[in-house]
């Protein structure tokens, strides 16, 4: 009796062994802040303990030349990658980097936040407007010609495309448009404007008033104003620039299945609640927007040719490099 014990408990043991050693695991690069990614990837196991999910972190542009110093090298182990930068996604999708999900539940999500080829998909839509310091700044901006203002742009700090995805698509945008081109941005430096890296380096910048104004993605401006900063954030008029922050399945995943599990439930709605309440707006419809948002069909959001600032990328980057320093 004994034995035959014995053997069953050993034989449990090793059926819990095996199980534990059949967990996938999934690396994900991503540029999404780092705390913020903690709470994703703890709501995500909830739905999905048997995925173990690995994170390497850093600004898009750094996630990027990890990945292409890796791919350059032999393969890289990232499964899955989720940037603020569509150019970039655009980029991968162009080298046959991304694996198609071409089943993936995408049911009243509006088309244009997913690629056609269901390479990459949209997981939440980011504006970049105008953030301020409230105890230094007693007019509360209402345009981007009002950073052009010299007691302004002297103490303007925006994110670098050399580092930030989003300032990627900012830059790109705005020298798109005829009324701001190149021209604002030479306006912007001769005044004194300063780039720092990420978005992060401008909230810290304005929060503890080194500098009075910021180009800021929305989220990031709002939760310092809701923890308690002296900032507000104005979304201008003449429009704003927004990003999706993409996700997608590489095709060099050792865990495809895994990976494509992990890139459906960004697109749930439990994600989209967490999206939610981390202050971004959701693209899943019945989704409610973060709490005093501005409803986004009233914001003006400025039109970009993805395919035109792909070709322009590096132009931009080393004219940005130019004006503001590398």
């Amino acid at each position: 009796m004994f034995i035959r014990t014995l053997l069953t408990t050993t034989t449990i043991l090793a059926g819990l062994a095996f199980t534990a050693q059949a967990q996938d695991t999934i690396t994900v690069y991503t540029s999404q802040p780092q705390d913020q990614m903690t709470q994703v990837i703890e709501a995500f196991n909830a739905d999905h303990p048997e995925i173990k999910v690995e994170l390497f972190r850093s600004g898009t542009t750094e996630v990027m030349a990890k990945l292409q110093a890796e791919y350059a090298a032999g393969n890289s182990p990232a499964d899955v990658i989720l940037i603020a930068d569509t150019v970039a996604m655009t980029q991968l999708k162009n080298d046959d980097r991304l694996l198609a999900f071409t089943d993936a539940a995408v049911e009243g999500i509006d088309p244009a936040f997913i690629d056609a080829d269901k390479t990459f998909f949209g997981t939440k839509v980011i504006t970049t407007g105008i953030v301020y310091n409230t105890d230094l700044v007693k007019t509360a901006p209402t345009s981007w010609n009002d950073l052009l203002a010299a007691d302004a742009a002297k103490s303007l700090i925006m994110p670098s495309p050399l580092y930030s995805g989003a300032a990627v698509i900012h830059v790109g945008t705005m020298t798109q448009q005829p009324e701001f081109g190149w021209a604002y941005y030479e306006k912007l430096a001769e005044a004194g404007a300063v780039a720092g890296q990420g978005n992060g380096t401008v909230i810290e910048a304005v929060a503890r008033g080194e500098k009075a104004y910021g180009i800021i993605i929305e989220y990031m401006a709002l939760n310092a104003k809701k923890k308690g900063s002296p900032v507000d954030f104005v979304f201008p008029a003449e429009g704003v620039s927004s990003i999706t922050q993409p996700v997608a399945v590489l095709k060099g995943s050792d865990a495809v299945d895994a990976a494509k599990t992990f890139v459906a439930w960004q697109l749930s709605k439990t994600a989209q609640e967490q999206a939610t309440a981390q202050g971004y707006f959701p693209i899943l419809p019945g989704v409610t927007q973060p709490e005093g948002y501005p409803a986004l069909t009233t914001l003006k959001i400025l039109p970009a040719d993805s395919d035109a600032m792909l070709k322009a990328d590096t132009e931009n980057k080393e004219k940005f490099a130019e004006l503001f320093g590398g």
